[in-house]
């Protein structure tokens, strides 16, 4: 089947690779549908991870069941599905605590698994023609027959959820003002997540004069940390007071406000000082435990300057890692199918999977509206 291969630092192709086959009783193939390409894999594709070439990338997966083996029992041949980023097994510890992020049977000696991507298990990449999907019982997520709603219930992968999660991790409430650090396809995500949640007023800061629209035409207030320090233009709308809470959707690839370079813990800095007092963050921003182009040799060993004593002198709590998709996929797909919902706002490109090449080198360099790309392996 063709798929897309990473090959090192800023190049993907794409490769013919060994077809996915049933490999447990509880295993189904996928034909995929859509697949999007998600920040986490610019992650990879800029070489800011320990990848080695060889990866089939791809963790937000929608399609239809090709083949089920005989242990499966609740899907069948023609499903339509969405599968969490997260490969959970259903039944250890952290599975049953709803914790499926964390799973500790599906990649041994490591809290966590996923399709296609570095340190989380054998699970080949779901940009491709056809994915294996493990513990399908519990992975697949049923969607509605047909191709209606494709690019909003693709996004239930990953994006959607994870914006949400980063409301959970916050605790943000109805009424509660929210500010979104980044305005890239999570952070937009956390801030219409936050409105669905009852949030009376949300700020999305970034740079990115598309992302900055984006946020504006979903109601939210955009920040342009380019013009002057975020916290206090946030302040100046708040009495004075700073927001009740805060979402990092940003993580460890920040910029520097005043000049074009990394700073890995600005937007945590920032965050604490524009959450009042006795608020809370979320941080679903991805940060890592090794970063072989950190900006120094502390940022290298994931160590951050983080200002813990502000932190806790203004007595703010704050949520930290991946989201776990399962606990929220099966309301979130009901708020699309009920038209509450309509997530696929972000998506600026669909392309067939040949142009992946192509749509990896926009999207990273954010040129030309490039905001969200969703694949389609058999357009």
């Amino acid at each position: 089947m063709r798929a897309v291969v990473y090959k090192g630092p800023f190049e993907v192709a794409i490769e013919q690779v060994e077809d996915p086959r049933i490999q447990h009783p509880n295993d189904v193939i996928v034909r995929v549908t859509s697949t999007a390409i998600c920040g986490s894999d610019l992650h990879m594709y800029e070489g800011r991870t320990a990848a080695e070439p060889g990866i089939v990338f791809g963790h937000e997966n929608l399609g239809v069941v090709e083949e089920a083996a005989e242990g499966v029992t609740s899907l069948s041949r023609g499903d339509r599905v969405v599968m969490p980023f997260n490969v959970a097994c259903g039944f250890c510890k952290n599975c049953t605590a709803g914790f499926t992020g964390f799973c500790l049977t599906v990649n041994p000696g490591f809290a966590g698994g996923a399709y296609g991507y570095v340190a989380m298990g054998p699970y080949v990449g779901g940009q491709a023609e056809y994915v294996r999907v493990p513990y399908a019982d519990f992975n697949c997520l049923k969607l509605p027959e047909g191709t209606e709603k494709e690019t909003d219930f693709v996004l239930l992968a990953d994006i959607f959820p994870t914006g949400y999660h980063g409301n959970e991790l916050a605790d943000v409430r109805p009424g509660d003002s929210v500010a979104v650090y980044g305005g890239g396809p999570v952070g937009l995500m956390a801030a219409y997540s936050a409105m669905l949640r009852g949030a009376s007023k949300v700020f999305v800061v970034d740079r990115v004069a598309e992302r900055l629209q984006k946020a504006r035409e979903i109601g939210a207030v955009p920040v342009d940390f380019t013009q002057g320090s975020p916290a206090e233009q946030i302040k100046e709308q708040t009495d004075g007071q700073g927001t009740d809470k805060g979402i990092d959707a940003v993580g460890y690839q920040a910029q520097a406000q005043d000049e074009d370079r990394e700073e890995p813990a600005t937007v945590l800095n920032a965050l604490v000082e524009t959450v009042r007092p006795t608020g809370a963050l979320g941080v679903p921003g991805l940060y890592v435990p090794r970063d072989p182009g950190g900006p120094d040799e502390q940022a290298k060993r994931g160590m951050l300057m983080v200002s813990i004593g502000r932190l806790f002198e203004k007595g703010l709590r704050m949520g930290t890692g991946q989201c776990n998709v399962k606990r929220y996929n099966r309301h979130l797909r009901d708020l699309i199918i009920e038209d509450r919902a309509k997530p696929s706002f972000v998506v600026s490109h669909e392309l067939p999977l040949d142009q992946a090449p192509t749509a990896y080198e926009k999207f990273d360099k954010r040129v030309e509206g490039y905001t969200k790309v969703v694949l389609h392996p058999h357009a």
